[in-house]
């Protein structure tokens, strides 16, 4: 049971993670760097949240894609 739990505590984590993601890219696209690069730290929380709670290959495989695109994100912020 308390691997459901973790489990679902992780899916869960993964929509907020793709919804900040989304409003990171929003605000870079109306041009509010600072507000974006702030978001960004955040995400970059949880996603170490994540990976420390992660041990599905799959999940860690989905957290690594987060990251190449978050540091994607963070050089565009500060391009």
């Amino acid at each position: 049971m308390i691997l459901f739990n973790i489990d679902n505590m992780i899916s869960n984590k993964f929509t907020v993670l793709k919804n900040s993601v989304q409003e990171i890219i929003d605000l870079i696209a109306n041009k509010q760097n600072k507000e974006a690069n702030n978001k960004l730290l955040e995400v970059s929380e949880l996603l170490d949240e994540l990976l420390d709670f992660s041990d599905a290959d799959e999940d860690l495989i989905e957290i690594s894609k987060y990251q190449v695109l978050l540091n994607q994100l963070h050089q565009k912020i500060n391009a």
